[in-house]
């Protein structure tokens, strides 16, 4: 399986956002953030949604999602 493509950590970086700040806001530990901006670790619906309204997005602006990713 190909890694998670993520705007993430621009999207948070210009929100002014830490990684600590951003995981105490969507309810996650800051690891959980360090791997969903890395790419390994795909979030559920619930999260990926906290992440998004969060960060004033659409899921689709955050979490990059290809064809080939969802066969």
């Amino acid at each position: 399986m190909n890694p998670l493509k993520t705007r993430m950590k621009n999207l948070r970086k210009e929100h002014n956002l830490t990684q600590e700040e951003l995981a105490r806001k969507v309810g996650v530990r800051r690891e959980t953030i360090i791997f969903l901006e890395g790419g390994k670790y795909n979030p559920s619906l619930k999260l990926a949604y906290k992440v998004a309204k969060t960060l004033n997005s659409r899921i689709e602006d955050v979490f990059i999602f290809e064809e080939s990713d969802l066969q």
